[in-house]
């Protein structure tokens, strides 16, 4: 099996979409992550939901859990209203050295290996101009080869 096979249209953003418009987005669609791509559709990285979730949670609130629990619990339950009127690209996010993505000839093995050591529950699958053609998420991937 090779990741034309599995690759299926996925939801992307651009640096454009606005933040609170992505992480609505990742709720209302149940995804595990959204891939961020430039104007010819080329990946330029994947959010992890955990990663747009993230984007809204105060940074002392990352760095000392106490100071998480001593908000009140009206603003405690508003963080992510922090992400209005920003966009994806003004957030000056982690691009990791290697860009998790595919080709449409790799196997399942190549695929389960980048996601494993990318910690990425999406994988873009390209072209060969590197243009994105689809997506294989950690669940269809597991779904796929577990029905063999």
């Amino acid at each position: 099996m090779r990741a034309r096979d599995l690759a299926e249209t996925y939801p992307i953003v651009t640096l454009d979409t606005p933040a609170l418009a992505a992480a609505q987005r990742l709720a209302r669609e149940r995804l595990s992550g959204l891939v961020v791509v430039d104007g010819d559709n080329r990946p330029l990285y994947v959010l992890p939901a955990t990663q747009v979730l993230g984007l809204g949670v105060p940074g002392y609130a990352r760095d000392d859990p106490a100071l998480a629990r001593v908000i009140d619990e009206a603003h405690a339950d508003a963080f992510l209203r922090e992400l209005d009127d920003r966009t994806i690209a003004d957030y000056q996010l982690r691009r990791d050295a290697e860009l998790p993505v595919v080709t449409e000839d790799d196997t399942v093995l190549e695929i389960a290996a980048l996601m494993a050591r990318t910690r990425t529950p999406v994988i873009p699958v390209v072209d060969g101009a590197g243009a994105m053609v689809g997506a294989i998420t950690l669940h269809r991937l597991l779904d796929r080869v577990l029905s063999r």
